[in-house]
């Protein structure tokens, strides 16, 4: 395992949501706070960005070659050769004080993603899957959401509610989830977004814990890849061989300590030795 190499030091206030496209050879993530969409090319290094319509929580490739971005109130399209944004479908008109907070793409093509009190006051999350057009609520009452994440086999699916330090799992089969449990708590930070590799094991953005926490697919922790940053937002896989780790970093809550962390907000990347799962799109 290599050092984390610092690719973009983009400051993001709340980076989050790496994601690798393979069409593209690039990686796209967001930036919450700051409301915009970033794309790194792997290749020439090139940066380019978008403005937002609003908070925006994940940024995931679709099979038309768009983006299915998680915006505040709604999921939308995102058209990167325009630059347009147009809503697919509202969510959560009825939790006016939630944004959608990250998000995974499953074999199948659907979209699970989770919601959370924007102010972090209460427990209004919920996680969603959208799947042929439709919205199905599958869980609630999350503080903050992180994730969700699925094994390799897709029989589990690991979401987090980050303020509490609990990872939870649960029994998946054809979009219906079952047996909500326990799979870990981290104590060494909060459990931020989450990636699986290719032998099950769970990797997980430690806020504040200046790295990211390994779990075996037994929920014991194996190790942490350590950063030079405390707040590691996400992690997830990416290049040609998918053993390019690809982190991104927040300021968040963390303004003060940018004199002595000066690439906090920044995307990183470590070369691993275990490959991680592709990433599926979006059926629209």
């Amino acid at each position: 395992m290599s050092e984390p190499e610092l690719v973009w030091n983009v400051g993001a206030e709340l980076g989050e949501g790496p994601v690798w496209d393979a069409a593209r050879r690039a990686v796209w993530f967001v930036d919450i706070k700051g409301r915009k969409l970033h794309r790194y090319g792997v290749d020439d290094g090139a940066k380019t960005s978008w403005d937002t319509p609003d908070q925006t929580g994940f940024a995931l490739p679709a099979e038309d070659g768009s983006l299915v971005c998680g915006v505040r109130g709604g999921l939308h399209r995102f058209d990167p050769d325009s630059g347009r944004f147009d809503l697919i479908v509202a969510v959560e008109q009825d939790r006016p004080q939630n944004r959608l907070n990250d998000g995974f793409v499953a074999v199948d093509g659907s979209l699970w993603f989770g919601s959370m009190d924007d102010s972090e006051d209460t427990v209004s999350g919920a996680l969603y899957r959208f799947h042929n057009g439709e919205i199905v609520r599958h869980d609630d009452g999350y503080r903050v959401t992180n994730g969700p994440a699925m094994s390799p086999d897709g029989r589990t699916l690991y979401h987090h509610d980050t303020t509490t330090r609990r990872i939870f799992a649960f029994d998946h089969s054809d979009g219906v989830l079952t047996k909500k449990r326990l799979f870990a708590e981290t104590t060494d930070g909060f459990a931020d977004g989450p990636s699986v590799d290719s032998e099950g094991v769970l990797h997980v953005g430690l806020f504040n814990g200046w790295g990211v926490a390994r779990f075996a697919p037994n929920g014991e922790r194996i190790g942490t890849i350590r950063f030079p940053v405390q707040t590691v937002t996400k992690a997830a896989f990416g290049g040609d061989d998918l053993r390019d780790l690809y982190c991104t970093t927040a300021w968040l809550s963390n303004a003060d300590k940018r004199g002595d962390q000066p690439s906090l907000g920044g995307l990183f990347r470590v070369r691993v030795e275990t490959p991680g799962l592709p990433q599926h799109r979006v059926r629209l």
